[in-house]
């Protein structure tokens, strides 16, 4: 079964576009066979932003890995922050430049498995990262951002309890010097990590 961090080039295109609203920001993205969460914002990643607490974002960078359709990134381009975004999923670049481009937001989009083709250090590192992936991926994401965040930057990530959040907050405890579990609810766990 092909999974939205695969490339299917056979794969019918049917693009949607999805309006949502985060904190009283308006904002859209589009969606498509083959990309993450098709229909609709997710769950989880609604969780994530709703949650996320930043300093002023003036100058402050963000990289969006894994991004999808693109939610996380634009509603980040949308608060100030200098915005990268990576996914793996070529179907999934292609949607959030689209979406970027007709909201005149200016965040760079690249294709990067994991981190292959980054070579900055962040303020803040978002992500709602691809758990079907398997854990060997998962693990590479979540504990190689150590590498891609500047002094004091932060990780958050939305991960489901019943797909193995507690043992990932456990095995994050390893590599990071501070984790928190910010927000349990409706299954998900927000975490963050210095």
């Amino acid at each position: 079964m092909a999974h939205y961090f695969t490339n299917d080039e056979n794969l019918k295109s049917e693009i949607k576009k999805v309006d949502t609203v985060i904190h009283s920001i308006s904002y859209y993205f589009y969606t498509d066979n083959g990309v993450f969460s098709k229909n609709k914002l997710d769950v989880g990643t609604e969780l994530l932003l709703n949650t996320f607490k930043y300093t002023y974002p003036q100058e402050k960078t963000f990289l969006d890995i894994g991004c999808g359709c693109g939610a996380i990134g634009i509603y980040a381009s949308l608060l100030g922050f200098a915005v990268d975004m990576s996914d793996v999923n070529k179907r999934a670049i292609h949607l959030s430049k689209i979406a970027l481009k007709e909201q005149k937001l200016n965040s760079n989009v690249f294709l990067s498995d994991a981190y292959e083709n980054i070579d900055k250090k962040y303020d803040y590192i978002v992500s709602n990262p691809p758990i079907r992936v398997g854990k060997e991926k998962l693990y590479e994401i979540i504990m190689n951002a150590k590498d891609h965040l500047k002094e004091n930057g932060e990780l958050w990530v939305v991960v489901r309890k019943k797909q193995g959040a507690d043992s990932l907050v456990k095995d994050m405890k390893e590599v990071y010097k501070s984790v928190e579990v910010v927000l349990r609810k409706k299954g998900y766990y927000i975490i963050m990590a210095k």
